[in-house]
């Protein structure tokens, strides 16, 4: 039977008590509100994010037992707090904020549900706030980039997706396709950040993946942003929209398959 609809907050409190929650998934958009340097809106993440969360929800079978939870737009962004117009909540407020939705959507009788988080902030935050919920409500709480593993690979040079982790080629890109109007490219250079130096002279020392450090963003680049992105263009960023789209689909289609009884508190010490 076809769904009203796929947000969860089009339903009535009839409806939540009707339906059996427990055949649902819930996806909890999780972004932020931070500067993307002089040529993006601090709006990039929480845009980019509601860009590919609409579009899924577009290409979603009507009958898919799927519910999108309201946006949590202000992340943990402590990285820009030397620019103006950057928002931000502390881990401890973030994590309590994450866990209660969590909790209340275990509450309604769902216990699946998606972080889609398109803030780079923030993962760690969320692999303990999954990992919480399943501990204290059984639930079965996965952690995941909006985007859900979608390719890049043949959009952007390797170099790109490496150095361009933020307001580069690739975001640049997808605010063009989504909203134009509010990039303004007269600012937009290739920003060559710190990690494309330390790169050259170590062997084992980077700002980001196996190995970093805490660095606040301007130690990067005091523009705040890390790519080219003067050479961004809006086609490659709606592929990527389509693309994170349709893979967060299945990703959500795989979450619905999952048993729950693979969940358990039995080991082999104890029954």
């Amino acid at each position: 039977m076809p769904l009203k609809s796929h947000w969860w907050w089009d339903h009535t409190t009839k409806d939540f008590t009707d339906m059996d929650m427990s055949e649902f998934v819930a996806i909890l958009p999780v972004a932020a509100v931070e500067q993307h340097g002089p040529h993006l809106p601090v709006r990039v993440d929480s845009a980019i994010n509601a860009g590919i969360i609409s579009r899924a929800v577009e290409i979603m079978p009507d009958d898919m037992k799927v519910l999108v939870l309201p946006m949590q737009a202000v992340g943990k962004s402590v990285e820009h707090l030397e620019y103006p117009g950057t928002l931000t909540l502390s881990y401890e407020t973030l994590a309590r904020l994450w866990f209660e939705i969590g909790e209340s959507v275990a509450r309604a009788g769902c216990r699946k549900i998606i972080f889609a988080n398109s803030h780079g902030g923030q993962p760690q935050v969320m692999e303990i706030v999954c990992r919480e919920l399943r501990i204290k409500c059984g639930m079965f709480a996965v952690s995941s980039w909006v985007s859900a593993g979608a390719s890049q690979a043949d959009l952007y040079s390797e170099h790109e997706l490496k150095h361009g982790i933020h307001g580069g080629e690739s975001e640049t890109s997808t605010m063009l396709h989504l909203h134009p109007d509010l990039v303004d490219m007269q600012y937009a250079e290739d920003f060559q950040p710190m990690s494309v130096e330390m790169e050259r002279g170590n062997q084992v020392l980077t700002a980001e993946g196996r190995i970093g450090f805490g660095w606040q963003t301007q130690d990067l680049h005091p523009s705040g942003a890390c790519g080219n992105a003067a050479a961004a263009d809006a086609e490659r960023g709606r592929i990527h929209v389509e693309r994170s789209a349709q893979s967060l689909v299945a990703l959500a289609e795989e979450v619905l398959a999952f048993p729950m009884e693979r969940l358990t508190q039995k080991t082999m010490f104890k029954d």
